[in-house]
């Protein structure tokens, strides 16, 4: 069985204290200032990370050296992504990361895949992304809305405008349109609390055991057995 350390104890990081004790997990710690953390204890150890970018910028090289393998569910990296994969792939260190672990963002990814495939061959929609969150997130738009852009823009060969909402508590939705002269289709997905982003990066954690690389938690949580 694994045993995990959190990096970065704030509301993500509470719930996935309580998801590893749901599911019988031991939590072998958690740090707001991961680069001190016990080395011998780090080895044994998945490091599962929901800090902000700048700390994740300055703890990385850390977290590739002395842990056994490390979740990252931390965004707004994307910039520096060659430099982090070639430092854990250097380190010899598993790593997943994701920019939303939520398994139903996962399934909307796939589902905007296919869409955007379908509608970039018949030509004629135009598509925008929305996405809504609280009041405390840092970056906009997010990593998720970022990741969906993409997965459209490959099917479609259409960049699609991003649209950033900030207000309340709203845990996160993200509202893809094709917005054709005849219809529209709408893909939305929303999370009803943090705790779907939780679960998944404890899901990942579970999946390293055995692992080699870098991968992306959507590349694991589709291949086929």
């Amino acid at each position: 069985m694994i045993k995990v350390v959190i990096s970065g104890y704030g509301r993500m990081g509470h719930m996935v204290e309580e998801v590893l004790k749901s599911r019988g997990i031991e939590c072998a710690g958690a740090s707001e200032d991961i680069s001190s953390f016990d080395k011998e204890i780090a080895r044994e150890c998945v490091c599962i990370d929901f800090t902000t970018p700048d700390a994740f910028r300055a703890n990385y090289p850390a977290l590739a050296r002395n842990f056994k393998a490390v979740v990252v569910g931390t965004t707004g990296w994307n910039d520096i992504k060659d430099e982090v994969i070639g430092c854990f792939e250097s380190n010899g260190t598993p790593m997943i990361y994701s920019s939303n672990y939520s398994l139903g963002v996962n399934v909307l990814s796939a589902a905007v895949g296919l869409v955007a495939r379908y509608l970039g061959k018949a030509g004629g929609y135009s598509p925008y992304i929305v996405e809504k969150h609280h009041i405390h997130k840092l970056d906009a738009p997010s990593g998720t809305a970022k990741s969906l852009a993409e997965v459209v823009e490959d099917g479609m060969s259409l960049k699609p405008n991003v649209a950033s909402v900030r207000v309340g508590e709203v845990a996160g939705i993200h509202t893809v349109v094709f917005e054709g002269g005849n219809d529209r289709i709408t893909l939305e997905h929303e999370a009803f609390s943090r705790k779907g982003f939780a679960e998944g990066a404890v899901v990942a954690a579970v999946m390293t055991e055995g692992l080699k690389g870098v991968h992306e938690f959507k590349e694991l949580f589709f291949k086929e057995d």
